[in-house]
């Protein structure tokens, strides 16, 4: 097959990439390109196959997961973005934010039915996050809590990107609380296909890989703060 999605598949266990690569391979928009059982051989395989989307397990020898997405999405071209889902659970939040900060377009979980795997595939391939709102806050309260740890006793006046305009400044604020295009559009009074395009010039002007990474920005640069929303 040409000129479809491009997937490299990671898990220590072969059962389970044999799994996925029956539910991908009956989709005629994915290719399974690549198969890894540790982190150091994904982070090869990237680097020879340039996929469109490498599918991670955190837990693995040699090199976990997190590691081999932060050594993956480091160096990766500009014209050519690679998209990392991490596969999870609900129990393991460090895993969640871990991953977030090493730069995962999203996360799903090992217990997804088929559809949301290929759902996940096809939602970061055109450059969205798969991270639900509830995913989002549950994942910035624990950003948040070492920020309140050292966070002065009065709260810092929210910092506001010179580049962006009012328009684009409410918009990170609303990712920024894990708020949806749709929840957006109907807060701001916005059709979603505005809020898209508004959400693509923030990416844009910031320098940033995708909404789930405009979350980070904007926590980390004081746009919103902890507890905020």
């Amino acid at each position: 097959m040409s000129g479809g999605l491009r997937v490299v598949l990671v898990d220590d266990q072969a059962l389970v990439r044999a799994g996925f690569r029956v539910i991908l391979g009956a989709e005629p928009d994915i290719e399974v390109v690549g198969e890894a059982g540790d982190g150091e051989r994904a982070v090869e395989l990237v680097a020879e196959l340039a996929p469109d989307v490498v599918l991670m397990d955190v837990q693995m020898p040699v090199l976990d997961g997190i590691e081999a997405t932060r050594r993956i999405l480091g160096p990766a071209p500009a014209d050519h973005p690679v998209r990392v889902v991490v596969l999870t659970t609900f129990d393991r939040e460090d895993y969640l934010f871990e991953a977030l900060r090493a730069g995962a377009s999203g996360f799903l979980l090992k217990n997804a039915s088929p559809e949301d795997l290929v759902e996940a595939i096809r939602v970061v391939a055109r450059g969205d996050a798969l991270l639900s709102p509830e995913v989002t806050r549950r994942v910035l309260a624990r950003f948040a809590a070492p920020v309140r740890q050292t966070a002065p006793a009065t709260a810092p006046t929210p910092n506001r990107p010179p580049d962006l305009t009012d328009r684009e400044y409410e918009v990170l604020v609303h990712l920024a609380r894990g708020t949806s295009n749709a929840e957006i559009a109907a807060q701001l009074h916005l059709g979603e296909t505005t809020v898209k395009t508004h959400v693509s010039r923030v990416l844009a002007k910031l320098g940033l890989r995708d909404r789930t990474h405009a979350v980070v920005y904007a926590y980390e640069h004081g746009v919103v703060a902890p507890g905020q929303g």
